[in-house]
């Protein structure tokens, strides 16, 4: 077993699902488990180690390797800790035909274990860069609201280039989508279910707004294309109305997940949807987004860095990915950003989750590689 296997096994034994998906005062939750633990992995290979304080009981884990001489620049190793909710047995790591089961083993805690292994072996060898700084940083709360990545550029957290840990079959991605949350809420009269025609049904109006997002606005949003990310996508998760069958239901609400293309804004997209309905005299209302700003990512593959990396690994052309992430957080704060890391994004979230051993040790290999590579 090498030991970035044995690392992984370790922090998928450490359960650290985001408090958000659990209820108040789960023993799973929360990633100041597994941040202590890398705390004290990366503090044994002679890094330097501190805790940056997001919540309570939750901290961003920064590990800092310095250079030889004056740093010139930095970059930023930073997979997340926290990871969606899990059975009891998808906590005790499982090895199977080269594939290693368990929650968090590519989303993202397989990038966590690639990325410090490779900082820690950097520094325990004589190629130590002489003038990059380089900082592995451990962040909670992406499954979420991203309050890591926010809390440490909102802290002065700088870097020259930030490798954001994903599952990402160790291709690089220099573009994710965005991600913005919307509700709207059709209002009604309600009435006894004997005589409807005394009422105004919200969920029969709800119903035309769901037609039309999911076939009208859904097929004008696939003629709108980003040549890495393809098309922007619309998407009705949860709707609820009413109370039970015999009142007319007087109210109505939906919850609808819009991803969004580079130059695509929030408020663009408000604005869009706001005169769509306007113009099909659908009276439907939208309420105030249920979470923070997730905004598409866009690196320009020439960066310096961004193409130095893409060299080393042999990769001519970046990439794009469908999902968001925290390096648009990350890029929104200053920091140029590539998506990298082993796994596969459709093995995560999964009850099945796992990850090839030989994708996560090649990972290792790869980071290496372009670590020494820096000046």
């Amino acid at each position: 077993m090498t030991k970035t296997e044995r690392l992984l096994r370790e922090l998928i034994a450490l359960p650290s699902v985001n408090p958000a998906f659990l209820p108040a005062r789960d023993g799973r939750a929360g990633e100041q488990r597994v941040a202590d633990f890398l705390a004290v992995t990366a503090a044994r290979a002679g890094l330097d180690v501190e805790f940056q304080v997001v919540a309570r009981g939750r901290a961003n884990v920064l590990a800092r390797l310095s250079p030889r001489g004056r740093a010139r620049q930095r970059i930023l190793l930073a997979p997340h800790l926290d990871t969606v909710g899990a059975a009891d047995e998808q906590f005790r790591p499982v090895t199977r035909q080269g594939r290693l089961f368990g929650r968090g083993a590519c989303d993202t805690k397989g990038s966590a274990a690639a990325m410090l292994m490779a900082l820690c072996e950097l520094a325990q060898s004589r190629q130590r860069p002489a003038a990059t700084e380089i900082v592995f940083a451990g962040l909670v709360d992406e499954e979420h609201h991203q309050a890591g990545a926010r809390a440490l550029v909102a802290g002065g957290g700088r870097a020259d280039l930030a490798l954001v840990g994903e599952p990402t079959g160790l291709r690089a991605a220099t573009a994710h989508k965005g991600t913005l949350w919307l509700r709207l809420e059709t209002r009604g009269k309600s009435a006894h279910g004997a005589r409807p025609e005394l009422g105004r049904n919200a969920v029969h109006a709800m119903a035309r707004v769901v037609e039309l997002l999911q076939t009208t606005y859904a097929a004008q949003l696939r003629r709108r294309r980003h040549p890495l990310l393809g098309c922007a996508t619309v998407n009705v998760g949860a709707i609820q109305g009413g109370q039970q069958p015999n009142i007319v239901p007087d109210h109505c609400h939906i919850l609808v997940d819009r991803r969004t293309l580079p130059g695509e804004t929030d408020s663009g997209v408000r604005r869009e949807l706001a005169g769509l309905l306007r113009r099909k005299n659908l009276p439907a209302a939208l309420g105030p987004d249920p979470q923070p700003p997730c905004p598409p990512l866009a690196t320009d593959p020439a960066h310096p860095l961004a193409a130095r990396f893409l060299r080393s690994l042999g990769q001519r052309r970046p990439v794009g990915v469908p999902y968001f992430c925290d390096a648009a957080v990350l890029a929104r704060g200053g920091i140029p950003s590539v998506v990298f890391g082993p796994g596969n994004i459709a093995q995560a979230h999964t009850a099945r989750e796992w990850i090839s051993l030989a994708s996560l040790e090649r990972g290792r290999e790869l980071l290496l590689r372009f670590l020494r590579s820096l000046p």
